[in-house]
């Protein structure tokens, strides 16, 4: 097997979030690549990681618009839109980013899995795309799979050629396991 060199491993660990890290930065969604543009960041706006992790970096836009965005992104030698992505994550370390989407429009009839019956028609937010399928959340507490075969009449190489993370689906309820907590569902059934 090839040695894999340290940038191997900073690129698969990309946006893992390790809350019992001692590098408070490993907890919020900045790239590793990034960590030393945060902290020459934070150092420019007069802040430090302890600023951070104790919550007191709210002014933080507002002091890097006094210092100058262009002269930031020079200092810290990242474009503006990295900049902006790590100042949202340092406002919000550990922060999951799926909080913020839309939430489902839900049934009032359909408030846990006992309610869900095979064949029902139901609208949810997807939560999450991956190789097989794709998690939609629709209301009772436990988001239903999607697999990849049920996502499109037609073939797909991933989901992620049909869906994203946010949109809004119809999906068809085809199967509930109360004992395992699973939903099977169908999109391309759906419509």
């Amino acid at each position: 097997m090839p040695k894999l060199g340290p940038k191997a491993f900073e690129q698969c660990a990309g946006f893992l979030r390790v809350p019992e890290s001692d590098n408070l930065l490993d907890n919020a969604g900045v790239h590793p690549e990034s960590y030393q543009a945060a902290e020459k960041l934070l150092t420019l706006c007069g802040y430090t990681l302890e600023d951070v992790e104790q919550g007191r970096i709210v002014l933080l836009s507002g002091r890097l618009k006094q210092v100058g965005e262009a002269r930031a992104t020079a200092y810290c030698g990242v474009g503006m839109a990295t900049l902006n992505d790590i100042v949202k994550e340092l406002m919000k370390p550990g922060r999951d980013p799926r909080d913020e989407l839309p939430k489902p429009i839900l049934r009032t009839d359909v408030l846990e899995m006992k309610d869900l019956k095979p064949g029902m028609v139901l609208t949810g937010t997807v939560r999450n795309v991956i190789d097989f399928g794709v998690f939609v959340d629709i209301g009772v507490h436990q988001d239903g799979l999607v697999h990849i075969s049920q996502v499109a009449d037609r073939y797909i190489k991933h989901p992620s050629e049909v869906v994203s993370v946010g949109d809004v689906v119809k999906v068809m309820v085809l199967d509930v396991d109360e004992k395992k907590k699973r939903i099977s569902l169908s999109m391309k059934q759906a419509k």
